[in-house]
């Protein structure tokens, strides 16, 4: 599904050029529950914006689905990053005082090919909020919000979905809630990428690759992912 092929990523500020990524080489096939792990400054999140087309590479190649991605104009970017994927963030992004489906609905406001609205309420009970579709995002819990934003980007039935440190602004029992939503929606096919720097959030990942200093240092199975059965019985 994804292929980056010596892919490096540097900012260039007047005369200072910070190089972010190094010859990064990675594969992710469909369906994959893949954890990028990597201390702060590793450029994991670099790399996440890179596959989710909110960054552009600056040389080497990025194929998505056997297409070369790596110098499409900013519009057609755009389509990709409404239509195929979707994206999880630390701080939840949503809109301050606004309904839970209306937040839901947004994507669909930027997609000319989706007006059914069934699509809203169906992401919003896959993730087990249709109690609280007319409360008002400020009105939620920080897993609430999490969940809300899970919803968001399922809404436009993406390939794939990124979520940035998912966990990160939540206590232990609503991390568990995201990430057992996580494990249920790769079961169903869907193609999952945890950006983190927790080992507790990648080990429901079953591949991890780490990253330091903008390469990649080890990529490997997970022999110790977190089972159904574990994650109910941390659910109870």
């Amino acid at each position: 599904m994804i292929e980056l092929k010596n892919v490096y990523k540097e900012f260039v500020n007047g005369e200072v050029v910070t190089k972010v990524l190094q010859g990064i080489n990675l594969q992710i096939g469909r369906g994959e529950f893949l954890a990028i792990m990597g201390p702060s400054g590793s450029g994991k999140s670099t790399l996440m914006h890179i596959l989710g087309f909110l960054d552009n590479i600056s040389t080497g190649q990025y194929y998505f689905d056997n297409k070369n991605v790596s110098s499409l104009d900013d519009d057609i970017l755009a389509d990709y990053r409404n239509k195929k994927v979707g994206f999880v963030f630390q701080s939840f992004n949503l809109l301050p005082k606004t309904s839970v489906w209306e937040n839901v609905r947004l994507p669909l406001l930027y997609n000319r090919g989706k007006t059914d609205l069934s699509y809203v309420d169906k992401a919003i009970k896959s993730v087990g909020l249709e109690h609280r579709k007319n409360y008002l995002s400020n009105q939620l819990s920080g897993g609430e919000k999490q969940r809300v934003a899970i919803a968001r980007a399922l809404v436009n039935n993406p390939d794939i979905i990124f979520a940035d440190e998912p966990t990160g602004n939540l206590d232990s029992k609503s991390g568990i809630q995201i990430m057992s939503i996580l494990h249920e929606l790769s079961k169903m096919g869907k193609t999952i990428v945890v950006v983190t720097h927790e080992s507790t959030t990648a080990k429901y990942a079953k591949r991890i690759v780490q990253i330091r200093d903008g390469e990649i240092v080890s990529d490997e199975v997970n022999k110790d992912v977190i089972s159904t059965e574990t994650l109910k019985g941390q659910l109870k």
